[in-house]
């Protein structure tokens, strides 16, 4: 809290992530938190990538600051869209929150870092409402389900180092195929778009009620398959682009393709791994960048971009605060009486990921063999 007043500063900086022009906030978002008597400071220039002036910001309430450091000394609670990187960790102050997509399970080094910072750390992508819904998470993962078929498409392209296939075929031509790893947000997405790109479309997925589901409002073009060994191996060798969306809360993806089947698949088919920042459920994937989005492993072309919805800022942004900012209101507004908050919004308990030092989140603890606590007992 701010010396005890009875509001927060919200603190948003400018993202520094590789081609990361998200921003936490938007402008039409300011006059919500400012109604509920809280006060916001941005960085100057935080929310251009995604098409918001300073200007716009300030005329709607919130006090432009020079320097990222202004605004983490500031700010009781900080809003942002990735996990902190190194320059920023010495910015973080042990009464802060932290409400950003933290992905730890991912970045063991990133873990201990906010362990010792002392932050309150709050993940997007592990708040979890009733029936396993991910309500922060899904629309990044709509968007990045969207773009891995256009991205897997246009890197089959030979002069990109793929086949040279065109997806949709032409008169007389095979269509392409690709192939979906999971049947979630992210692997619906995908699954819709590559069957309007003409390919020929197969979808992994291990519920059997989510592939009743999937059956029943995807168009005939589209396979679901029931998600063991033998089908990923036989789907796998087959995909000209192949798509990785499994994911599991607050966990590492699980490995399900090996480095053996990415040697069995068709020189210059493509991998686009939108699991990558949770590990990647590609054996041989590692995380890339916009500046440098693939690489080609066993003749495999590999896109592995770890903010893909980074692309796409202006839509992205909008898409991702629609769904935080009630969340950050109720964070804000219960001015760290957490019992409380928890009490009211269960979903946030589970997005708790670090706690003053206690790591709270149990499958980034089984990644790294590290203890954890239960939130409710360090309260």
């Amino acid at each position: 809290m701010s010396s005890g007043d009875e509001f927060l500063r919200i603190g948003v900086p400018k993202e520094i992530k590789t081609q990361e022009n998200r921003v936490g906030l938007t402008p039409q978002n300011v006059p919500d938190l400012a109604e509920a008597g809280h006060e916001v400071i941005v960085e100057t220039r935080a929310g251009e990538g995604s098409g918001f002036s300073d200007e716009e910001y300030a005329k709607e309430g919130a006090t432009i600051l020079s320097t990222p450091a202004e605004v983490y000394d500031q700010a009781d609670m900080i809003v942002k869209v990735k996990e902190p990187l190194d320059s920023e960790i010495p910015l973080l102050r042990t009464d802060q929150i932290l409400f950003t997509f933290l992905h730890l399970a991912g970045n063991e080094q990133l873990t201990h870092a906010v362990l010792q910072s002392g932050i309150t750390g709050i993940a997007y992508e592990t708040i979890e409402e009733e029936g396993g819904r991910l309500p922060l998470l899904a629309p990044m993962s709509v968007i990045a389900g969207r773009m891995a078929p256009i991205v897997g498409s246009y890197y089959l392209g030979k002069h990109l180092g793929g086949m040279g296939k065109l997806i949709g075929g032409a008169f007389g031509i095979p269509h392409g195929h690709i192939v979906v790893l999971g049947g979630g947000v992210a692997g619906l997405a995908a699954a819709k778009i590559s069957a309007g790109l003409g390919a020929i479309v197969t979808v992994l997925e291990v519920n059997p009620a989510r592939i009743s589901y999937l059956e029943d409002i995807l168009p005939q073009n589209v396979a679901i398959l029931k998600s063991n060994q033998y089908n990923i191996r036989t789907a796998v060798s087959q995909a000209d682009v192949l798509i990785g969306t499994v994911l599991i809360p607050g966990a590492p993806a699980p490995k399900l393709v090996s480095e053996d089947m990415v040697k069995q698949m068709q020189q210059g088919s493509v991998i686009v791994d939108i699991s990558i920042d949770q590990g990647g459920c590609v054996a041989t994937s590692h995380p890339t960048t916009h500046d440098d989005p693939v690489f080609v492993r066993d003749g495999v072309v590999h896109y592995c971009v770890a903010n893909m919805p980074g692309a796409y800022p202006h839509t992205s942004t909008l898409a991702l605060t629609n769904a935080t900012l009630p969340y950050a209101l109720a964070i804000a507004n219960a001015e760290q009486d957490w019992q409380s908050l928890f009490s009211a919004h269960p979903p946030l308990a589970k997005g708790v990921n670090v706690f003053k030092g206690h790591l709270t989140c149990g499958p980034v603890a089984a990644a790294f063999n590290l203890p954890c606590e239960d939130v409710g007992d360090l309260l």
